[in-house]
């Protein structure tokens, strides 16, 4: 069997063929690492520019994205998720939301390609403003109908002692301004259970089919078909 190692950006994968073994740092992955070992790097060179291709090009690095208007990058390891997401779904069609690291991702997904995103400082503003794991309904709805409110909304709910009022104000917010992304779509929300469940019950209050996706097993397919691309599955 081929075993392989993805490393970059603090974090790496070792892999036995197209399984994963075992997830650590950037530095614990460089000690794994024998002479045998192919290595790909992860959010090494330039980014891609959307519209781009989901799964990159095979070759020794896995560039992150980058969209010029509106300005945003996306992580390499994020970019990994999607592609694990899309790698037993064929030509699936729809918006991928991706919540980690404190922000939130919305990205456009047609024919295997990521076609454009949008992403947002949601979840690490909830966690400055002290904000639950589960929001307020009727925050949401609030901020999603009156978004240009929403500074005033978190200060009535910091003032009344309400972490769901600040949690769901917060996302409503960004609902209204993604609603291009999610309205007529199918979305996947790919995070932690926590995070998967919020963003989940705001989509679902608008009528928006959803499924949710564990962030770690999303990561792991991304690698597989990563390695499969690269001819290291044998």
């Amino acid at each position: 069997m081929t075993h392989w190692l993805a490393s970059g950006g603090g974090r790496a994968a070792l892999m036995n063929a197209s399984r994963l073994v075992r997830m650590t740092d950037e530095a614990e992955g460089e000690t794994l690492r024998d002479a045998n070992h192919t290595m790909i790097r992860v959010g090494e060179g330039p980014a891609d520019t959307l519209p781009a291709p989901v799964l990159p090009a095979a070759g020794p690095a896995v560039p992150g994205w980058q969209q010029q208007s509106p300005p945003d990058v996306i992580g390499a390891w994020t970019r990994l998720r999607v592609a694990g997401f899309l790698a037993s779904r064929g030509d699936w069609d729809g918006v991928v939301c991706v919540i980690e690291s404190g922000v939130s991702h919305w990205i456009h997904i047609s024919a295997q390609e990521a076609v454009s995103c949008q992403s947002f400082l949601t979840p690490r503003l909830i966690t400055a403003l002290c904000g639950a794991a589960v929001p307020s309904s009727d925050a949401m709805a609030d901020s999603l109908s009156r978004p240009e409110r929403l500074a005033a909304h978190l200060r009535a709910a910091q003032v009344g002692n309400d972490p769901a009022g600040i949690t769901g104000h917060m996302i409503g917010a960004e609902l209204a301004a993604a609603r291009p992304y999610w309205l007529g779509q199918q979305v996947a929300i790919i995070a932690g259970k926590a995070d998967a469940d919020a963003w989940t019950a705001a989509l679902s209050a608008q009528g928006v089919p959803c499924s949710i996706q564990d962030a770690d097993d999303m990561l792991a397919a991304g690698l597989a078909a990563l390695g499969e691309a690269n001819g290291l599955s044998d």
